[in-house]
């Protein structure tokens, strides 16, 4: 009430007796307008506390403007408030789902009838345009172009990026069959390589679009290692997992049956949700192990996923 006048008092000017009998007036209006307020206060105070989660060891009274804080007869056990969240690794990225390596990883952790069973440690695996066999053939994989760049961030630094670490690629070609292994692809190399991140974290790859074959739903796989050294050694990665093609790309793609032969079929039959690989994810890690892409057949696509790690 400040700044306001709760009576309007006459002038000045009365009898000694006036003013005696004007003042008990005033006195005894002011009594019931303090009693009127603290009832009024007291009200309010309980009708705040009527919250049935809500609890606190102090009451605000409040009394002419100020807070004053009286405690309560029997404080209650304090609770401790809940951190608001802000931006973090599980708001922004999570850590990417371990799977397997598959029978074609050509890592050294099986064999292979190719001309070796770990292309990890041959000179030539570092690089970026993976479409070319490197060790005893030049044959160029053909398909669909795809420019593929991801991004490697540490889950528990709020997604920061993760520099000089290694990604391997691999993944089948336009037929479904992967180099290294078979009897019609063991003597090619290609569709496999290793980049090293950036300062942003980032390693981009120019490859083809993976064929649908049995079984499977569309896909590539990548190792993840914390140095090129490490990579090159063929040993010590820190993840093994999969990217799963997106749909649209996919129906698109293997509209043409002639470079794509049998995988519009295959496509059909198979879909993340009943994939022995994909199918136990979550929606959140089916969300990021599927790269973003844009483009079309004709063109190409360009696409960008990112891989959480847990460091």
């Amino acid at each position: 009430m400040t700044g306001q006048h709760m009576i309007d008092e006459p002038d000045h000017g009365h009898s000694l007796a006036e003013d005696l009998v004007l003042m008990n007036r005033l006195a005894d209006r002011r009594r019931a307008l303090k009693w009127f307020v603290g009832a009024g206060t007291a009200a309010l105070v309980a009708g705040c506390g009527e919250s049935g989660s809500d609890t606190s060891d102090t009451v605000a009274v409040v009394s002419g403007g100020t807070a004053t804080a009286t405690p309560t007869p029997t404080p209650t056990t304090t609770v401790t408030p809940t951190p608001i969240p802000t931006s973090s690794s599980t708001t922004a990225c999570i850590a990417d789902p371990t799977e397997t390596a598959g029978p074609y990883p050509a890592d050294g952790t099986n064999t292979s009838n190719g001309s070796t069973s770990n292309a990890l440690t041959v000179s030539g695996i570092v690089r970026s345009d993976i479409r070319a066999s490197f060790i005893s053939s030049t044959t160029v994989a053909t398909g669909v172009k795809v420019v593929l760049t991801l991004r490697v961030v540490n889950v528990n630094a709020t997604c920061a990026s993760l520099a000089g670490y290694s990604v391997y690629l691999w993944h089948c070609d336009r037929t479904g069959n992967y180099s290294l292994y078979g009897t019609s692809t063991a003597a090619e190399s290609y569709l496999r390589g290793v980049q090293v991140t950036d300062a942003n974290g980032e390693v981009t790859f120019t490859t083809i679009f993976p064929a649908a074959y049995s079984g499977r739903y569309p896909h590539m796989h990548f190792e993840v290692f914390s140095s090129l050294a490490n990579a090159t050694g063929g040993r010590y990665s820190v993840l093994t997992s999969q990217l799963a093609m997106p749909a649209a790309a996919c129906t698109a793609v293997f509209a043409d049956t002639t470079t794509y032969p049998g995988s519009a079929t295959r496509f059909t039959q198979t879909t993340i949700s009943n994939d022995n690989v994909f199918g136990d994810n979550t929606a959140a890690q089916i969300a990021q192990q599927t790269p973003t892409m844009t483009g079309d057949p004709t063109n190409g696509y360009v696409a960008t996923a990112v891989i959480g790690i847990a460091r």
